[in-house]
């Protein structure tokens, strides 16, 4: 496996930021936009980091994504909102809406933001592990374009489309959260396993004549299968309709007539925040949630596997990148610097 490349995160974020602020990104939209990118990496998740960055610059180039988005409050009734993002980045967009969420749920104990025409927010841990930062549980979800086979069938139907949940952890920087998505493995693992060379699971997906298959890239021109046969699909049927049908904007597979990129332009996304606070006294949610936390890493380890929460092994990956450097593999290296990334 090629040795990755590694930056300090702070100077990662500025190179990107530089870019898209070269692009015509306002400085706030391209700030948000990079940090939330390499966090991604960062946190040890690279296929939904920094190596979609140059789809992005593309968009933007092709005006299937606003650099300076009218985003606006369409609809506003005490706890909801709904947010028009005008095609603008979605990283940027999408911490509008959570941002939204939660001060809702400051107020009402309980806040949702439906965001529209939006484009892909990168990873979906991002605005769930900052509601639980604010001390309160964060619930995100998005539809997206068609990659993922309905159980019974070898072809892409609809959107693996993900759901997110983070709540306050033990510390209050490193909140539990759940990013799932509804398939065996996302398609950017697919291509993260494929562009590092290593062999993957023979139920991971389905060629291109719908045939499963154990080749990366095969697969990447096929589909994924949904996790847990029917369940999976099941689920991010689910999410369309609670994110795309909502917002009365376009079902996956329009998404992909769309604009079969994976930039996911004109997806919908939805934001439910819940204030513990509002249910509980918090010092009482942390002392249950750590009680449960170490009855589990007592009773459900073993010799050569340890009980983890989930965001737990990501929280360990940032503390040690954060010391040596965000790792990027050569082929995002390239990749970046073919899209005027100006990495030395």
């Amino acid at each position: 496996m090629t040795t990755p490349l590694r930056i300090p995160f702070d100077d990662f974020v500025s190179l990107l930021r530089t870019r898209l602020e070269n692009e015509g990104v306002p400085a706030e939209i391209a700030a948000i936009e990079a940090e939330l990118a390499v966090e991604a990496d960062l946190l040890g998740v690279p296929s939904h980091g920094v190596g979609r960055v140059p789809h992005l610059l593309k968009g933007l180039q092709e005006g299937r994504v606003k650099a300076v988005p009218q985003w606006r409050i369409v609809r506003d009734h005490a706890a909801v909102c709904v947010i028009d993002g005008d095609r603008g980045p979605g990283r940027f967009i999408c911490l509008k809406a959570v941002e939204q969420a939660i001060a809702r749920a400051k107020t009402f104990g309980i806040g949702a933001c439906l965001a529209t025409h939006t484009s892909h927010w990168g990873r979906a841990h991002a605005y769930a592990a900052r509601a639980a930062q604010a001390g309160m549980i964060g619930i995100c979800l998005t539809n997206a374009i068609t990659s993922m086979a309905g159980w019974g069938a070898g072809k892409p139907v609809i959107g693996n489309n993900p759901l997110a949940i983070g709540l306050p952890g033990v510390d209050a920087d490193q909140p539990i959260v759940l990013d799932m998505a509804m398939s065996q493995a996302a398609v950017g693992k697919v291509a993260t396993w494929l562009r590092e060379g290593r062999a993957i699971p023979s139920n991971w997906g389905f060629d291109a004549q719908g045939k499963p298959s154990s080749d990366a890239a095969a697969i990447l021109k096929g589909a994924v299968s949904p996790m847990g046969e029917h369940k999976g699909s099941g689920l991010a049927l689910m999410m369309q309709l609670m994110t795309a049908a909502l917002a009365g904007g376009m079902l996956d597979h329009e998404l992909r007539e769309y604009d079969a990129s994976g930039l996911d332009a004109e997806s919908s996304k939805l934001f439910v925040v819940l204030d513990v606070a509002a249910f509980i006294d918090p010092a009482t949610f942390a002392e249950r949630t750590s009680t449960l936390l170490s009855w589990l890493k007592e009773h459900a380890s073993s010799e050569t596997e340890h009980f983890q929460w989930p965001g737990e092994r990501g929280w360990r990956e940032a503390a040690k990148n954060r010391r040596e450097g965000v790792p990027v593999h050569a082929d995002i290296v390239a990749q970046l610097k073919a899209a005027g990334v100006a990495i030395g």
